[in-house]
C-alpha cells in the first residue's frame, strides 16, 4: 500500500494542530497566563500566520487548514496573555 503525500501532510496537520488545542482550551477557560511566555506567543503567532500566509501562496489545503486553525487557537491564548498583561 502506498500512500500519498497529500494524506501525510494532512495528517501531520490533524496531529500538530489537535496537540495544540488542549493548551488554548485551559487556557481560555482558567484565563491563567502566568507560565506562558508573551515574546514565545507573540513570535509563535506570527510564524503561524506567516505559515498560513505561505500555504494561500501554495494553494496547498493542508497548510492553510491546520495553520488556520492554529492561528485561531494561538491568536487567542495570545489575546488571554496580552489582557492579563496589561493589567497587572
Amino acid at each position: 500500500m502506498t500512500m500519498n503525500s497529500d494524506w501525510i501532510g494532512y495528517l501531520a496537520a490533524a496531529l500538530t494542530t489537535a496537540s495544540f488545542l488542549p493548551q488554548a482550551v485551559m487556557t481560555v477557560k482558567t484565563r491563567d497566563t502566568s507560565s506562558l511566555s508573551l515574546g514565545m506567543y507573540s513570535l509563535f503567532t506570527l510564524g503561524v500566520l506567516l505559515w498560513l500566509i505561505y500555504g494561500v501562496f501554495l494553494a496547498n489545503w493542508a497548510i492553510i487548514i491546520a495553520n488556520a486553525v492554529t492561528f485561531l487557537l494561538a491568536a487567542a491564548i495570545l489575546a488571554v496573555k496580552l489582557h492579563n498583561s496589561l493589567r497587572k
